[in-house]
């Protein structure tokens, strides 16, 4: 029978963006971005440092990704055309969403604009999987295989919920950070004016509509 894990996020906007876990006796889950004092630090785990984000490894001035300085296309686009891959993965997002109180049109807008749906996806800048994961996440996120649709759908939304909480619900910004990293949303106060993070809010903001209309 698998464990039930109480989660009490708890981040607070002015601390430092890096996001600490530890598991209590209890089995309950914490979360902090405040850093642990010294004399505790041996009982909280790294689980999320604030990244560059795939905006800034896919800029031509400042690429990280030599593979996206040279060609910007998917080192593996996605391939899968089959109609039943949009309902394939239902009952892991609808698990994701209620772990991480979450709308289920939102993390499904992200994974079609991330990789319409496809889990072998992999871009530009090495991320990989349903909802482009990025190599820094996958060592962050403890992700022994970012091509398991459960372990990427998983971590792609607690991503998404701990940006969320960093900016206060904000849609928008949250949308903005996840492509292009909290540090440039911090940094320019918002949607930062990277053409390819403006681009990837609207798309993915459609598709939530979308997916949140009444059918």
């Amino acid at each position: 029978m698998a464990k039930r894990v109480a989660l009490l996020l708890a981040v607070c906007v002015s601390a430092s963006a890096d996001i600490y876990t530890y598991e209590d006796q209890e089995g309950v889950i914490h979360f902090t971005n405040l850093r642990p004092p010294e004399g505790a630090r041996s009982q909280w785990k790294v689980l999320y440092r604030t990244g560059p984000g795939r905006a800034a490894t896919i800029s031509p001035a400042s690429s990280s990704s030599s593979g996206c300085r040279v060609n910007r296309a998917d080192v593996v686009p996605a391939r899968d055309r089959s109609p039943d891959r949009y309902r394939r993965y239902d009952a892991l997002i609808a698990e994701a969403a209620h772990l991480y109180a979450l709308p289920e049109p939102l993390i499904r807008a992200v994974i079609k604009i991330e990789s319409d749906y496809d889990p072998h996806v992999v871009s530009c800048a090495g991320a990989k999987g349903l909802m482009q994961i990025m190599p820094y996440e996958e060592t962050s996120q403890h992700i022994s295989d970012v091509f398991d649709p459960r372990q990427n759908i998983l971590a792609g939304t607690r991503l998404l919920r701990l940006n969320a909480n960093h900016f206060k619900g904000d849609l928008l910004l949250t949308l903005a950070s996840y492509h292009a990293g909290v540090g440039a949303v911090t940094k320019y106060h918002g949607v930062p004016p990277y053409q390819t993070t403006q681009d990837y809010v609207r798309m993915v903001t459609k598709q939530f509509q979308r997916y949140s209309a009444p059918r």
